[in-house]
């Protein structure tokens, strides 16, 4: 947990938000809006019931740590950025505690980083990435506990995912649908979901590496036909860790969806 600010490495202001301190800023939007091209929001410990809606411009979000800083919001998700050029988001827990259908995070081409995160409690997918033009780099986060899957990538997108966790979610840890969309999936792990580790359907492509799915519910890997990998699906299971799950590594299929009735 950090307690001050890291130093702007763009050499413009530091803003601060600590919803216990007169002198800062009480939420994180509120920073952001008076934040410039240069200038970096730096998150306190503390609880925040906040939505942070970026369209259009970069954003430096920086929070002291995804177990001190929470951003929570009931109508909702508490992370929209659409068209973001570049920027990092670090540090914070994105919680959606709501009983409508949106995610922890909706990102939506957005070229990014988003880096030692966490989102949870999701009514759809925790992350959603999507967009022809979204470049993301997504690594180091935690996603876990939302209703559908951890991670979706979708409608072209084709982010950098690499060196997260993604863990306890109702569906898959990880799922890629789309022609277009070609995500790489370097060095996951996608573990106790209450389906399968990774999902490719619907003419999805990517590149799978280094990727431990194992102790879920159903596969380590389900795709469909349509599907284009990197490597081949017979060098999947070699070049990633599909096991232990109790159906087996890998599965090809027409019907992914069949076991939640889609």
């Amino acid at each position: 947990m950090m307690t001050d600010p890291p130093a702007n490495p763009l050499g413009g202001k530091t803003l601060i938000v600590d919803a216990k301190d007169g002198d800062s800023y009480p939420r994180p939007s509120a920073a952001l809006l008076d934040a410039g091209e240069y200038d970096q929001v730096f998150v306190r410990p503390g609880v925040y019931e906040d939505k942070v809606f970026i369209t259009g411009r970069p954003i430096h979000l920086v929070g002291a740590g995804r177990d001190a800083v929470q951003i929570f919001s009931r109508r909702g998700g508490p992370l929209y950025l659409q068209q973001v050029p570049n920027g990092r988001i670090s540090g914070i827990t994105f919680r959606y505690v709501g009983s409508d259908q949106h995610s922890a995070m909706n990102l939506l081409d957005s070229s990014c980083a988003v880096t030692q995160c966490r989102a949870m409690e999701g009514i759809l997918s925790g992350v959603v990435i999507y967009g022809p033009q979204s470049r993301l780099t997504f690594v180091e986060n935690e996603v876990c506990g939302n209703r559908e899957s951890g991670v979706f990538v979708f409608a072209g997108a084709q982010p950098r995912i690499a060196d997260n966790v993604c863990r306890g979610n109702h569906h898959f840890g990880i799922a890629v649908r789309d022609s277009g969309s070609h995500p790489e999936l370097v060095r996951n792990q996608c573990r106790e979901n209450m389906l399968s580790g990774i999902l490719l359907f619907h003419h999805a492509a990517g590149l799978l590496v280094d990727n431990k799915c194992s102790e879920n519910q159903h596969w380590g890997l389900v795709m469909t036909p349509d599907c284009t990998p990197t490597p081949g699906r017979e060098g999947l299971d070699t070049s990633n860790i599909l096991a232990p799950n109790p159906r087996g590594t890998l599965i090809v299929t027409d019907q992914p969806l069949g076991d939640i009735g889609r």
